[in-house]
């Protein structure tokens, strides 16, 4: 009778066993990454949840560890893939909007995408969270910062990290526009520091058309890869400025690719035609310095505070409208440049 009950169990243990690595295998599979994604017509049903996220708004890289960084709850929405997921065994997405705040065209549909690969993502709303910060462009732009936004994103790490399907060493970070330089500047260390939870650090980050406004003195970087992604006609990316910084980050210790789309302008990859919008970033150069603060190179002005950093950017930005752009035959490229990324940060096998 013992023997039998033995025998019974190493069996069940065995099944067990090879269904967590069945499970495993088909959610670490790679049906499409550096391909033609699915349409997002015809996508199979995935999981979308409403989560919100306990983050905080530090105005400033300076104001992370003072009282100047209240509390805040931002919301987001989680894509997980369908069917059953084994204990750590998803690869995720964190995704930082542009200052267009979250687009269905955009961020809800690469969630979807990659949800349906077997990648759980993770879009999460800075905007959203901060209504009495203002609803217009220019006032979100003014009061809602980068620095807020890498805080809402390590913050999100920290989130997915707690979910028992979710492989917290393969957790990529996304930004498009302002949400890209967020995710460009969470590379650093000294940023990492102050604001990664603890033992915590993302896989890889990927900013989609970030404007490059900002270097560092201290260029040490957390080690991770970067990918950048722009348009060669894109006029509020400096692309000499992206490329000095992409040198300054390998020198600190980051793979940087950068991949500029013949053609393409900013955001390529969102639902609106050719057209003129909003106010040119492009002459805007400043430099953070090793105590966090931020210089602007063009006259020495330190930004300190709200005040500031208005005025500084007062001094830069311009009324020159630049052109925005869907195009879907640069986003069919883009899509498989950033799965190729993705494939080989989250370790998949080949297709």
């Amino acid at each position: 009778m013992a023997t039998s009950r033995i025998r019974h169990l190493r069996v069940l243990l065995f099944v067990t066993a090879l269904l967590a690595i069945v499970v495993a295998r088909s959610a670490a599979a790679n049906p499409g990454l550096t391909a033609v994604w699915p349409d997002p017509a015809t996508l199979p049903q995935v999981v979308q949840e409403d989560v919100t996220i306990a983050s905080s708004s530090p105005y400033l890289l300076t104001d992370v560890d003072s009282e100047r960084a209240p509390a805040t709850t931002v919301h987001g929405t989680l894509f997980l893939p369908p069917g059953p997921r084994a204990p750590h065994s998803l690869p995720a997405v964190v995704m930082l909007h542009g200052s267009s705040g979250v687009l269905a065209a955009r961020e809800l549909t690469y969630g979807k995408q990659l949800a349906a690969m077997g990648i759980a993502v993770l879009v999460v709303d800075s905007f959203g969270g901060r209504p009495d910060r203002g609803s217009s462009f220019t006032e979100r732009l003014l009061n809602i910062t980068e620095t807020m936004f890498v805080a809402d994103g390590y913050a999100a790490l920290g989130d997915l990290a707690a979910r028992p399907e979710i492989d917290s060493k393969r957790v990529v970070l996304v930004g498009f526009s302002y949400g890209a330089m967020a995710t460009m500047y969470a590379l650093m260390t000294e940023v990492a520091d102050r604001m990664a939870p603890p033992g915590l650090r993302f896989a890889g980050h990927v900013a989609f058309y970030g404007p490059c406004l900002a270097r560092f003195d201290d260029r040490r970087t957390t080690g991770a890869p970067l990918l950048m992604l722009f348009g060669a006609d894109d006029q509020i990316v400096d692309h000499e400025r992206c490329t000095a910084f992409a040198a300054d980050l390998r020198a600190g210790g980051s793979a940087v690719d950068v991949i500029a789309y013949p053609g393409a302008v900013h955001q390529w990859d969102g639902p609106f035609g050719r057209r003129l919008i909003g106010r040119n970033v492009v002459a805007c150069d400043f430099v953070v310095r090793r105590d966090g603060s931020v210089q602007d190179r063009n006259n020495g002005f330190v930004m300190s505070n709200q005040a500031t950093r208005e005025l500084m950017l007062s001094m830069c930005v311009t009324d020159k409208p630049y052109p925005i752009g869907r195009d879907d035959a640069v986003r069919l490229q883009s899509n498989r440049d950033f799965g190729r990324f993705l494939a080989r940060v989250f370790r998949l096998p080949p297709e």
